[in-house]
């Protein structure tokens, strides 16, 4: 397989994971997810998770998810683009958006843990935990899928492509936020 397509197809396949980290600051605001509570004296998450940009964020990923596949099917009625066979791409897509933030929300606790306040820098687990988290749900929900998709012939190919784009894509997404005045540091 072409080795752009294979870069295409991993971007393409991840979107629905990109997406809800975005949307999660557009839409956020109002009441935190950890309802303010503490452990050992820390912020669970802290006021930057709000039930707002969570329930935004995932509906914001499985929206651009379901139209992915609606732009797939007249093409790929079958796999719908590496998404898959209906139904299980619809469980595929919810679980890369519902993991893209819960794994967000795990950096968070353990940011919190580390002292790390919140908007400071983390390198890597600023760039990748939402990734790590929609890699663990889907591969704990849809495990076949993950492996045909980004391990099995050159799928490898595809997740080495979505971990080299994830922190240049993080970056500039984060910049054009912090440009927006949606976010408070550029990174």
């Amino acid at each position: 397989m072409d080795l752009l397509l294979l870069v295409l197809l991993g971007f393409w396949l991840m979107l629905p994971s990109f997406l809800p980290n975005s949307a999660a600051v557009v839409f956020g605001g109002g009441m935190p997810v950890d309802l303010g509570r503490s452990w050992n004296g820390k912020r669970l998450l802290g006021d930057g998770k709000t039930w707002r940009g969570l329930i935004g964020g995932i509906c914001a990923g499985i929206s651009l998810g379901i139209l992915e596949l609606y732009i797939a099917f007249p093409f790929d009625d079958i796999d719908f683009f590496g998404f898959g066979e209906f139904p299980s791409n619809m469980g595929v897509v919810v679980a890369l958006a519902v993991g893209s933030l819960l794994g967000d929300m795990a950096g968070s606790f353990v940011k919190r843990r580390l002292d790390i306040g919140r908007g400071d820098k983390a390198p890597i687990m600023d760039q990748y935990t939402f990734l790590l988290g929609s890699f663990v749900l889907v591969l704990l929900a849809y495990p076949g899928w993950f492996i045909d998709t980004f391990w099995n012939d050159y799928g490898w190919i595809s997740l080495l492509a979505v971990l080299v784009i994830t922190p240049i894509l993080h970056r500039g997404v984060n910049i054009i936020g912090y440009k927006m005045g949606l976010k408070k540091v550029p990174w």
